[in-house]
């Protein structure tokens, strides 16, 4: 049996164009397979970009979101952090223009020197030691005497003012206390300033005071300083 030559060159066209296709698909494949080396498909699951319903947190690594609660608790306590801070701040300042306002009053008051009170100055003296009554007025219940004390002797003294003598001019023994007045005057010292305090009700028809003053242990000296007026 004779096979036409037309047929079989067909047959043969045919098988070679299927051949060539094969191996262009597998070539193909081959070249596709090797770009696409490394590369993976995201994950598109939804339950892996959510929160779980029971913990609140990504089952997979996602970005955390946290609950309303949770975030104006946050909120509430930064407020409240600022608030606390600004009003420390604000008593610190207000602290920073009190003291402030104290030391001007002091710089003021020194610069401005007082004005002699009439009947004083009255002073002792004895063994180079002065006891000088500047000043006196009443506040708080208080009757105020504002004294002065320097040594310009070549030794010290001390004192102990539980031994302070204040009489009235009916010879009576008053009590008083005192405030900023050394326990000790240095030799050749500078003048220290401070107050005796007698309650108003001891001075009811009192006109005038005496104080006594003697050093301690040794009473070398004795500082009386009389007839000082305390009318009210």
């Amino acid at each position: 049996m004779r096979i036409n030559s037309t047929v079989l060159l067909t047959l043969i066209l045919l098988s070679m164009m299927l051949g060539a296709g094969s191996v262009s698909a597998f070539w193909g494949f081959t070249i596709g397979s090797s770009a696409l080396k490394g590369v993976s498909a995201p994950d598109g699951r939804p339950s892996s970009k959510f929160p779980s319903p029971k913990t609140g947190y990504p089952q997979d690594g996602g970005v955390n979101f946290l609950k309303e609660e949770e975030i104006l608790k946050i909120v509430k306590a930064r407020v409240q952090g600022k608030a606390k801070t600004t009003k420390a701040r604000k008593l610190l300042d207000e602290e920073d223009i009190e003291s402030n306002k104290e030391a001007e009053t002091q710089k003021t008051e020194q610069a401005t020197p007082e004005k002699p009170q009439k009947g004083f100055p009255i002073a002792a003296e004895s063994e180079d030691v002065t006891l000088s009554v500047l000043s006196s007025r009443y506040s708080g219940g208080d009757l105020i005497l504002k004294v002065r004390m320097q040594n310009k002797g070549d030794d010290s003294v001390r004192f102990l003012y539980s031994f302070l003598d204040v009489t009235d001019d009916r010879g009576r023994t008053l009590s008083a206390s005192t405030q900023g007045l050394p326990s000790e005057l240095t030799a050749n010292g500078p003048a220290h300033d401070g107050s005796i305090n007698i309650p108003t009700p001891l001075l009811d028809n009192v006109k005038k005071i005496s104080l006594a003053l003697t050093d301690y242990p040794a009473q070398k000296l004795r500082l009386e300083v009389s007839n000082i007026p305390v009318e009210k």
